[in-house]
């Protein structure tokens, strides 16, 4: 223990004042390097073909951006020169903290499969909030010495940073337990629930007028304020993506990507880290466009998703009669295929539930040297997440050149021979077409105007959205219940 002390005492002598002036020089030139390779690492995930590019740019720079963080610290703990808070206690804390992580993180990784993505997606968002919030509360009891000059600014940085951290939080877990189908997909309809939203966020603000008033002078009053708004800020996160329904959930996954970039953003001006701040608007602004682009692909009001439905109000259900349903089996399917000249696969959830992508990509192989023209139909928000579909393809090495995206082929289905629906359902659902229904005015896969339709399902269940499909009732639609990567394999023993 005395040799403990001896070094520490040894390590926390101060550090001169010219080490710590390049150590800041160091530090932001690390943290604009890191910047720029986190902007490629996004120009790098639009395209498939670069998207391994940009992961490894993203690891790159999150990699210098931790060592220049954890030298940064280290180097300032020892100009502190108190021995228990020195610097081996901040490099031993920092360890810590990164091996409990890693200790949870990577077997998590190791067993998620890519169907559990999207919950693990909104959970790990969760975390993001959690961490603002705590940051937010930690930097009001303990303000840094360069925040007392601005004290007014940094009492709005924390307030705000715990609002849309506890909002994050609590909307990424509903948004985690209806993708994991631990909660109901429908949504959540209060009386009153856009009054409500509002009520809450005006009592919010008048919060911030008194925490901002009476900062550290009265803190009773300011804690008050913090607390009442936490709660309230839990309650809007909770109910924003409850009343969200089943079939835009794709979109608040994106959304709370989003949050989570801004909860980020409002961490690293808590703690006058600006590697943080650039992350967090990074992140921010790209998961918001990318939900503007999912909201005008499926005829969504922007402002309604991020909103919880704001405008629109709970469709009535759809109890219709629509007769009786045709099934077929796999050998009959196999000998239908082999007489098509066209045939094109539309994915969807199920697919990837019955891991049933690489014996799609086998079947395509099979049709290709038969002389068949097979493509893919991929629906925007097919899955649980923006490319969800893409990425699974891309894993069973399909051609990136097949692979073609909703408005590329809705109008070629009148020239398909058979079309195969694996797994989808509400993005190929005609209800969508109907005024009034739930998923009205959201564009879908025309697969019905083909020649002929094979769906395969497990049951005749209705999908996320939670609404019957007459496209199974066509006369042209024949049903393969089953397994679908069973299901697939028996054609290809056929073939």
């Amino acid at each position: 223990m005395n040799a403990f002390y001896f070094a520490q005492a040894e390590a926390t002598s101060k550090v001169s004042p010219t080490v710590l002036e390049w150590t800041d020089k160091i530090t932001n030139l690390a943290y604009i390097v890191a910047a720029l390779l986190f902007i490629l690492a996004l120009a790098g995930l639009a395209k498939q073909q670069t998207a391994s590019r940009g992961n490894r740019f993203g690891m790159a720079g999150m990699t210098i951006a931790l060592i220049a963080t954890i030298a940064k610290a280290v180097i300032n703990a020892k100009d502190g020169g108190d021995a228990t808070n020195g610097p081996i206690v901040t490099v031993l804390l920092i360890a810590v903290a990164m091996l409990l992580g890693a200790a949870i993180g990577i077997p998590r990784a190791k067993k998620v499969e890519m169907t559990e993505m999207p919950e693990l997606i909104a959970m790990l968002h969760s975390f993001v909030g959690l961490a603002a919030v705590l940051i937010g509360v930690n930097s009001f009891i303990q303000p840094d010495e360069k925040t007392k000059a601005i004290e007014a600014f940094h009492l709005g940085e924390v307030y705000l940073g715990v609002f849309i951290g506890a909002v994050t939080l609590t909307g990424s877990i509903v948004a985690y337990l209806k993708l994991s189908g631990k909660m109901n997909g429908k949504p959540l309809v209060l009386p009153a629930r856009h009054l409500l939203n509002l009520l809450v966020i005006i009592v919010s603000l008048v919060g911030m007028v008194v925490f901002i008033a009476s900062g550290h002078d009265n803190q009773v009053l300011s804690w008050i304020a913090l607390v009442v708004m936490l709660a309230l800020a839990l309650f809007l996160g909770f109910h924003l993506v409850a009343a969200i329904g089943g079939g835009d959930m794709p979109v608040v996954v994106s959304m709370l990507n989003s949050y989570s970039g801004w909860a980020a953003a409002a961490a690293g001006f808590m703690l006058g880290n600006p590697l943080l701040i650039i992350v967090g608007a990074l992140v921010g602004s790209s998961g918001a466009y990318l939900s503007y682009v999912m909201c005008q692909a499926m005829n969504r009001s922007f402002v309604s998703v991020i909103l919880g439905g704001f405008g629109g109000e709970a469709a009535a259900s759809d109890d219709r009669e629509y007769g009786e349903h045709t099934e077929v089996n796999a050998a009959e399917t196999a000998e239908l295929l082999k007489g098509a000249k066209t045939v094109m696969i539309t994915p969807g959830y199920g697919m990837a539930v019955a891991q049933a992508q690489y014996p799609v990509a086998t079947l395509v192989e099979k049709l290709k040297a038969q002389g068949v023209d097979v493509t893919f139909g991929i629906h925007p928000v097919a899955g649980r997440l923006p490319g969800h579909m893409n990425v699974l393809l891309a894993e069973a090495k399909v051609p990136y050149d097949i692979v073609l995206e909703l408005d590329e082929v809705n109008d070629d289905f009148a020239d398909i021979d058979v079309v195969l629906v694996i797994g989808a359902n509400d993005t190929v659902n005609p209800i969508a077409e109907e005024p009034g229904s739930p998923i009205a005015g959201m564009p879908v896969l025309k697969v019905w105007e083909a020649d002929k339709v094979i769906v395969f399902k497990r049951s005749m269940g209705s999908g996320y959205a939670g609404v019957q499909n007459p496209l199974f009732f066509n006369e042209n639609t024949d049903m393969l219940l089953g397994d679908a990567k069973k299901t697939v394999e028996e054609i290809i023993s056929h073939l």
